[in-house]
């Protein structure tokens, strides 16, 4: 079945679900995601960016997880890609933000990923409220393919 509205896709026939295991990642990825909102709101700009992209992270490999799939590795996009290569159809939308987010797993931690200066210096409100606005569209996306999956699962729609 095809959920062309979310470019989301099942096979008729799919495996069970571990809603569990997803939740638990759920609950983590939502966690960070209020830490990095907290960082947003007290100017720490490298630190709301870091975490956006953990906050996505989180919830891909709860996906991936749930869906029986390994999860390794910390680049959104190729987890996102893995999961497409399985059989759902991810929109180039979440790829897209999957990409900005992965731009921040490395540089806001590491002062040797730029030429001079600390990260400190390369990160700005503009750059956080575009990280967090990307983990927000891929946390509900990724919920949004869950019940879909589920909903399929259970002979519906």
């Amino acid at each position: 079945m095809v959920y062309a509205d979310l470019g989301v896709s099942a096979l008729p026939a799919h495996p069970p679900f571990a809603r569990k295991e997803f939740d638990r990642w759920l609950a983590q990825a939502k966690h960070t995601l209020g830490s990095a909102r907290r960082d947003l709101e007290h100017a720490d700009f490298v630190w709301a960016s870091f975490k956006a992209q953990q906050a996505a992270e989180y919830a891909v490999k709860g996906l991936a997880r749930g869906l029986g799939l390994p999860a390794t590795g910390h680049a959104v996009t190729r987890l996102l890609k893995d999961i497409s290569a399985a059989g759902l159809s991810i929109p180039q939308e979440h790829l897209r933000d999957a990409r900005t987010l992965d731009r921040h797993y490395v540089p806001p931690r590491y002062p040797d990923a730029y030429p001079e200066g600390s990260p400190v210096e390369f990160y700005d409100q503009e750059t956080a409220e575009e990280a967090l606005a990307a983990a927000e569209r891929i946390i509900a996306a990724v919920e949004r393919w869950v019940e879909q999956y589920l909903h399929g699962e259970d002979g519906g729609e």
